[in-house]
């Protein structure tokens, strides 16, 4: 108990208020932000074309089914929006929003 007192509490406070120590922690805190930014941002611009792709297809195609419909705003416009996507794909969606739902035709 008394090398405890004596050697190893010494070193582990001195470790924990040492600058360097700090810093590599920030720094290996920084990289993942960095690196979970990256990710967040393709992921954002995958989603962002998948989501111009289909608003365009179905507006052109003046229709809409209703599994299309859910899937579009479950899988990629929900999801977009709370990774904070913008509002360009918000008005396509909200076009998409005012076609007619038709039967799914086998």
């Amino acid at each position: 108990m008394e090398i405890v007192k004596e050697l190893i509490l010494p070193l582990i406070l001195a470790l924990f208020t040492a600058s360097g120590f700090w810093t590599a922690i920030l720094y290996l805190i920084q990289r993942r932000d960095k690196a979970k930014d990256a990710t967040t941002r393709l992921i954002l611009g995958l989603g962002y074309r998948q989501i111009v792709q289909l608003c365009m297809e179905y507006i052109n195609r003046g229709s809409i089914t209703k599994d299309e419909y859910e899937d579009l705003v479950k899988y990629l416009y929900s999801p977009y929006i709370e990774l904070g996507g913008n509002g360009t794909a918000e008005k396509l969606v909200d076009e998409v929003k005012k076609l007619p739902i038709r039967e799914v035709q086998l």
